[in-house]
């Protein structure tokens, strides 16, 4: 624990002007990012007496051992690079709500020829438009199964489109009426883009002029005793209507506004919205939060708005936010917010009438969320917390174990060795920090010795971030397979090469950037899958690295025995041990993630052909010689000027494709084992580098051995 005076700056340093600010531990990681209208103001409130310091707040600046700033010109940048740093960091002391990625929304894609209406989740793509998000998928599919029979748009994918396209035979719902059946020329593209646009339109919220369109159309029909269509018409109404149901009016029509509550207590927040669309409820989401810093009903607030719109441009950002406080200082954030929108957006409090009821009713469901979470987190707490004392204790631990990885390795009959590094911090699951290994060192099954390697190359990496003083580099080991998204990059301020470039903090820490690592923070508790030789593998590893401060054990399948490195007996824990089970949860978890990573590394061995062995040449350019020439072996046959002829093709990737595909030997002739027939076209009609993913021959009665290779 540091002592906050040991890293305070001096006052005549920090300026007093709006800024960012970011506190790092002793491994350099940044932990905490915060923006101030006053730099100089706000730092030196972190460093007065602990003991009048919110207990997060306290914990943090013992936590920290030094801090650092930009300076901005206004509050609103201030509001942006915080933003940035936190998406970018992961800060632990900041408040951080979950992530919303994986909230389905009504998505029809306007910007292929023949839109189709899909539920998509993730990040939004240009030229679709969005309708929600909606809490359940399946909620989404009621309300499309609804209105299909009213705009009978296409909904299935493009392979069945175009399957359908080479028959000449719509799916089920182009004969149930479901589906105007573009595919086969039922509809011309601008009837079914019409047919599209008149399902957005009435999913934002123009209902009223179609439904009375279309009951003028029924009178119509029945006057003229055209009774079959009315009839239809009538249950077109009839759907619509059911349709509309499912999102009652909340406020006057046309009117577009999210409303943001919270529920909180002093140590988590509950934040729930409700997104209004032409009036209607079209979409809900919440989040529970913990609060890890001293923060106001206004700044939950304010970080809320940061996550529902920093990816979000256009009409995504509503024309109101109604929300129960105000942060402080307002304008900032109403300024960020109508840049973002394009143009004015009204950020308030509801004072009477329909919003402030809609309002009180978003305050009951975050209530409710809180309740509900602190119902469901209490028993959950307690059961990590008493697991990991059980762990600490039949291991001798000195503390419970906080950071918990677990390694395995797998392969099939000694091919594709690969291995997994998983990890659980406090009981659960750090997906982020979860790394993958292709053993490298020698060829063939040796579980021990595979070992050895993986927990070798993970340490030596943990010792180099520990004693480097400057960014990573790309000379370093890079062999361990990690997310681009925690790859080293340049702190900001900086150009690509580290340079200064643009604004440089008035304190700057060029030998690190804070991001999260590879491999820089060491876990308190190794745990391989397998027994004593695994075991006395990892610990051979370690002790030849120097590291002596970390603890290891092994997880036997068999008997579920816990091995320790230097005792003859293993330690066996209660079958009803909270311990044990979260053991065999880590194991599992790696023994997924690395049968996963196996499983892939094979697929894509199976699949490659010559042709991918040529280097600098794409996937778009393999994909135009194969249509080019119809297959491989008549690509093998072709002259240089005839590969010229392909589009992109230049002479001299047609001589390294010549050269290559001369070298590589032609794919042994397949055989029919029905028949018996060899089938020496085979290459032809199934180009190895465009055919998918193909099953490993596997002859009868010998799959069960198979399976029992593959660890």
């Amino acid at each position: 624990m540091a002592d906050p005076s040991s890293y305070r700056p001096k006052p005549g340093q920090i300026p007093d002007t709006p800024g960012v600010y970011k506190f790092r531990d002793e491994h350099r990681r940044v932990i905490y990012v915060g923006k101030a209208k006053s730099l100089r103001q706000r730092l030196a409130s972190y460093f007065q007496d602990l003991a009048n310091l919110h207990p997060r707040t306290r914990t943090m600046v013992t936590t920290a051992a030094s801090v650092e700033w930009t300076v901005v010109s206004t509050e609103v940048e201030a509001l942006q690079l915080e933003y940035s740093w936190i998406k970018e960091y992961d800060p632990r002391f900041n408040v951080k709500y979950r992530d919303d990625k994986s909230y389905p929304y009504l998505a029809v894609t306007m910007n292929e020829e023949f839109p189709r209406v899909q539920v998509m989740r993730g990040h939004k793509k240009k030229g679709v438009r969005y309708f929600g998000p909606y809490g359940h998928a399946w909620a989404i599919r009621d309300t499309v199964d609804l209105l299909l029979r009213v705009f009978p748009v296409r909904t299935c994918s493009a392979g069945v489109f175009k399957n359908a396209a080479r028959t000449g035979r719509p799916c089920l719902l182009g004969y149930i009426g479901k589906c105007s059946a573009p595919c086969v020329g039922r509809v011309s593209p601008e009837e079914h883009r019409e047919l599209a646009e008149e399902f957005c339109d009435f999913m934002a919220g123009r209902t009223g002029t179609y439904i009375r369109r279309q009951e003028q159309q029924m009178a119509e029909a029945a006057e003229e005793m055209e009774y079959e269509r009315a009839a239809r018409l009538r249950d077109d109404i009839e759907a619509l209507k059911k349709a509309m149901e499912k999102s009652a009016v909340v406020l006057a029509d046309a009117t577009d506004a999210d409303l943001i509550a919270v529920a909180e207590d002093e140590l988590e927040a509950a934040v729930q919205i409700f997104h209004v669309r032409g009036g209607r409820v079209r979409g809900q989401r919440g989040w529970v939060t913990d609060k890890v810093e001293a923060v106001t009903t206004g700044d939950l607030v304010e970080h809320a708005t940061q996550q529902l719109y920093g990816e979000e441009t256009g009409d995504s950002v509503p024309k109101e936010v109604l929300v129960p406080a105000l942060p402080d200082p307002v304008e900032p954030v109403q300024e960020w917010l109508t840049a973002r929108r394009g143009s004015n957006v009204s950020l308030r409090i509801p004072q009477r009438g329909d919003k402030k009821a809609l309002m009180e009713t978003v305050q009951r469901n975050a209530l409710q969320a809180l309740t509900l979470h602190k119902t469901k987190r209490a028993s959950d707490l307690t059961t990590r917390s008493r697991a990991l004392e059980e762990i600490a204790e039949a291991l001798d631990l000195d503390s419970a174990p906080l950071r918990i990885e677990c390694y395995d390795i797998s392969h099939l009959q000694g091919d594709d060795v690969v291995a997994s590094m998983v990890v659980f911090e406090d009981g659960l699951q750090r997906k982020s920090e979860y790394r993958r290994f292709q053993i490298k060192g020698f060829a063939g099954q040796d579980d021990v010795r595979s070992m050895h390697e993986v927990i070798t190359r993970r340490f030596r990496r943990y010792l180099v971030e520990k004693e480097k003083t400057g960014e990573w580099t790309d000379g370093a080991d890079t062999s361990a397979e990690a997310p681009s998204s925690v790859a080293a990059g340049p702190e900001p301020g900086t150009d690509a090469d580290g340079t200064p470039g643009g604004e440089v903090p008035e304190i700057t820490f060029t030998e690190d950037d804070g991001r999260p690592k590879r491999f820089a923070y060491p876990p308190q508790l190794v745990v391989v899958d397998g027994g004593r030789p695994q075991v006395a593998a990892a610990k051979r590893a370690l002790d030849e690295l120097g590291i002596d401060d970390i603890a290891v054990c092994g997880l036997a399948k068999r008997l579920e025995e816990v091995w320790l490195p230097d005792d003859d007996d293993p330690v066996v824990l209660p079958r009803s041990s909270e311990g044990l089970y979260l053991l065999q949860r880590v194991r599992d978890e790696a023994h997924r993630f690395a049968i996963t990573y196996q499983r892939a590394k094979r697929a894509k061995r199976f699949r490659s052909g010559p042709l991918d062995d040529v280097p600098g040449l794409g996937e778009s350019r393999k994909q135009a010689l194969i249509k080019h020439f119809g297959s491989v072996k008549k690509l093998r046959s072709a002259t240089i000027d005839q590969i010229c002829e392909v589009p992109g093709i230049g002479r001299k990737t047609a001589e390294t494709i010549a050269v290559a595909l001369a070298q590589a030997a032609p794919a042994a002739p397949a055989v029919n084992t029905a028949t018996g027939e060899i089938m020496e076209d085979d290459e032809d009609a199934a180009p190895a580098t465009t055919a998918g993913p193909v099953e490993e021959p596997v002859t009868a009665g010998a799959s069960d051995e198979r399976r029992g290779q593959e660890t």
